[in-house]
C-alpha cells in the first residue's frame, strides 16, 4: 500500500506542476501581449490576423517564417534597431522578453504550403 501511496502523491505533485506551468505561461502570453501591444503596435500586426500599419513592417504572426523566434531573444535584450527603415530602438529587461516571447510563440502561423500547425524554424 505505501507504493499506491506514493504514486499518489507523485501523481498529484506533476499534475499541479503542469497546471502552474500552464498558468504562469499564460500569464507570460498576456503579459508579452501587453508589451507589444504598447511598444509595437503602431507599426506591426500584432495578432493572428490583421495589416501591419506600416507596410513595410511584417506582422508578428509570421516571423517564424524568417527566423526561430528563440533567436530574437539577444537581440531584444541588446537593443533591436533592425527592421523597417524608420523602426525606433528598443532594449528590453529580461522578464519582458521572455513575456514577448512567448507572446510571440502563441500567435505564429504555418507558411503556406506547410502542413497546418508546422511552424517554420
Amino acid at each position: 500500500m505505501p507504493i499506491a501511496r506514493l504514486l499518489l502523491t507523485v501523481a498529484m505533485t506533476l499534475m499541479t506542476a503542469s497546471f502552474a506551468s500552464t498558468q504562469e505561461r499564460a500569464e507570460l502570453t498576456r503579459r508579452g501581449h501587453t508589451i507589444v501591444a504598447s511598444h509595437c503596435s503602431s507599426c506591426h500586426a500584432i495578432e493572428r490576423i490583421g495589416t501591419s500599419p506600416h507596410r513595410q513592417a511584417p506582422p508578428f504572426r509570421n516571423l517564424s517564417h524568417r527566423y526561430p523566434i528563440e533567436s530574437l531573444e539577444e537581440a531584444l535584450a541588446e537593443g533591436l534597431s533592425t527592421g523597417h527603415p524608420d523602426m525606433p530602438e528598443f532594449v528590453f529587461e529580461p522578464q519582458e522578453i521572455n513575456a514577448i516571447l512567448t507572446y510571440l510563440q502563441s500567435i505564429q502561423v504555418p507558411k503556406a504550403g506547410h502542413p497546418k500547425g508546422q511552424v517554420i524554424k
